[in-house]
């Protein structure tokens, strides 16, 4: 039985994950209607992508008795009003990331999925690909020893985009790169909470983060570094360094196809896209949406691959990140007693030789 897919938004990252969706067997996943806040948008989104029902609005999609879940696709200041929505009206939701703007939404988003008793997660999609599959098993299995360092860089001159440049969009480099770079590390210190968090960088004129280095230390001395920019090009790569060996992603890491395990690379394929995308490797989001699918038939309100836990806990890091940057910069200790544990996956991101970061999701 297929499970029956609403799309809320008719932008580009909607469009992307449609053509995903239909690298999958029609029998399992089926795309029944889109909404976007314009009825037109809504119905030339409809037509391109052959879907039945095109709605004008969020709440007409919400009252749509045929949905089972609903794609997110806006941007990141309506996640939360939208969430809810529609898991008040008893729909499952996949939520782009990051989930919400804060910790505090993440909350209310993860109460509101337990009130109603319906599923939820946040789209990481890099969590979902093979790459991230394999690396999750290196990891699980000791292959790597004991994770002693991790480090993960993503930037690019992205201020050229209203809505990574813009407080009111949801704009910074924190939120919108940085949440890859830190799932990155999570995944490698296996959701561990870092015991402290250094954050500096520099803000644009609009008033968001621009540049940002993150230092994390968790138990027994380990070490994290990320640096996310939107103002510059970074090596754009991520690093695992295990007592035993070390794991690289050298290129496309949000949506990675290559995998180099000491020193041994392998490249891992990605469905063929039925029409042209606007991001890079865009048909990788149908693994995400599999996940799901899977979660719905065995009953599951959560991913085991990207919990709510994880979701919190990128959240929390991300505003105290952004907190020192709007304030001195000190260390922020988490009290022993809020420290929780996430599931193993991972993320990765940097562009391969021939495409800029604007092709980032």
């Amino acid at each position: 039985m297929a499970v029956r897919w609403g799309i809320c938004s008719a932008g580009k990252i909607s469009h992307d994950f449609t053509v995903a969706l239909r690298t999958l067997p029609p029998g399992d996943h089926q795309v029944v209607a889109v909404a976007a806040r314009d009825l037109q948008h809504a119905q030339e989104f409809a037509q391109k992508h052959s879907i039945p029902r095109a709605y004008g609005s969020y709440q007409e999609l919400s009252d749509d008795p045929e949905i089972d879940v609903v794609y997110v696709g806006t941007i990141h200041p309506y996640h939360l009003t939208a969430g809810t929505l529609f898991m008040n009206a008893g729909k499952g939701v996949l939520c782009e990331k990051p989930m919400a703007m804060n910790l505090r939404e993440v909350q209310e988003l993860t109460a509101t999925a337990r009130k109603n008793n319906v599923f939820l997660m946040e789209a990481v999609w890099t969590r979902f690909f093979p790459v991230s599959l394999e690396v999750s098993r290196l990891l699980s299995q000791g292959e790597m020893g004991e994770v002693l360092m991790v480090r993960a860089d993503l930037g690019a001159p992205l201020i050229h985009i209203p809505r990574l440049a813009e407080r009111d969009l949801g704009g910074g480099a924190v939120l919108d790169l940085g949440i890859y770079c830190l799932q990155f590390v999570c995944l490698a210190f296996g959701g561990e909470k870092p015991e402290s968090i250094q954050a500096n960088g520099v803000k644009l004129d609009t008033g968001v983060d621009g540049t940002v280095v993150i230092s994390l230390r968790f138990s027994r001395n380990r070490m994290a570094i990320c640096t996310c920019s939107i103002t510059m090009e970074l090596t754009n790569d991520a690093m695992i360094v295990g007592s035993k060996g070390t794991i690289r992603v050298p290129s496309n890491m949000w949506c990675p196809t290559t995998l180099v395990v000491n020193g041994k690379e392998t490249q891992y394929c990605l469905p063929e896209p039925g029409q042209s995308l606007n991001f890079l490797h865009s048909t990788g989001l149908s693994y995400e949406a599999e996940e799901v699918r899977q979660c719905l038939l065995k009953g599951l309100k959560e991913s085991a691959r990207m919990t709510l836990s994880d979701s919190a806990l990128l959240a929390e890091i991300m505003d105290e990140t952004r907190r020192q940057m709007n304030g001195n910069g000190s260390v922020h200790s988490i009290p022993e007693e809020n420290r929780c544990w996430g599931t193993w996956l991972l993320c990765f991101l940097q562009p391969d030789d021939n495409h800029s970061l604007s092709c980032l999701s």
